[in-house]
């Protein structure tokens, strides 16, 4: 039996985080944009698979968040 979890995340370009989460994505996961947010589907064969790739998925995607608004800050702070 097939575990699925599809997560749904709201941000202001869902299509940076996308192409920042795509080197970690697996053959598991479908990702795609949908207006503002970034909807990920992960299959896997076990709970325990499910649940760890939903874990690094969730770490991955606030990293990807950390690092986008960082930048943002810090471009707009030199361009004043």
């Amino acid at each position: 039996m097939t575990r699925r979890a599809t997560l749904r995340t709201t941000h202001d370009d869902p299509g940076i985080v996308a192409g920042a989460l795509e080197p970690d994505n697996t053959e598991s996961m479908r990702t795609r944009v949908e207006g503002d947010e970034l909807v990920t589907t992960i299959e896997r064969h076990s709970t325990g698979g499910l649940h760890a790739t939903v874990d690094d998925y969730v770490v991955n995607v606030t990293v990807a968040e950390t690092v986008i608004e960082a930048t943002r800050t810090h471009t707009d702070t030199n361009h004043e």
